[in-house]
């Protein structure tokens, strides 16, 4: 048996070089404005507690003042827990949220040491309605004095939420 040997050609190409140079362009250019848009993009997450039937028993002591809105399709209502106080019906088929931060000022302003409130919704109202009346609830903005831009005052910053009855 004779063997060969396998001569490698000399003249054989090399292979030819991978040019990066448009991919690492292209780098360049992506890297800094994923980095400048994930600086401004953040996501905001509100803290919500589900509503309890039964009372601590520490508690029962003194009577609690209850904050409750109750999102209905024809408007909005303000309990105490046991009885609906007030009634904001819908202007021009739109909340009236102007109506509610003043009347939450009024709570709010009675009630100082009062941080949680229950927002209690029926089926068929829109997420966008539920975020707008929670913002409302949580946060009134307030001109004071000579000063033309609004102030934030926190109202009730714990919310609960649940199904209206």
């Amino acid at each position: 048996m004779a063997r060969r040997r396998h001569h490698y050609n000399r003249f054989a190409k090399e292979a030819p070089e991978l040019n990066i140079t448009s991919f690492l362009n292209l780098m360049v250019v992506l890297v800094p404005f994923l980095l400048i848009t994930a600086v401004f993009s953040r996501i905001t997450i509100l803290e919500l507690n589900l509503p309890t039937g039964a009372g601590d028993a520490s508690k029962a002591d003194k009577p609690r003042m209850s904050v409750e809105v109750i999102v209905r399709d024809q408007g909005l209502e303000i309990g105490n827990g046991k009885t609906v106080i007030a009634r904001f019906p819908k202007v021009e088929d739109e909340y009236d949220m102007e109506t509610l931060s003043e009347y939450l000022l009024e709570i709010k302003s009675k009630n100082m040491d009062k941080k949680d409130a229950t927002v209690l919704m029926e089926p068929e109202i829109e997420y966008n309605n539920l975020v707008a009346i929670m913002d409302a609830v949580r946060v009134a903005e307030v001109v004071q004095g000579d000063d033309p831009e609004p102030q934030e005052i926190e109202l009730f910053p714990s919310i609960s939420i649940g199904d209206a009855p």
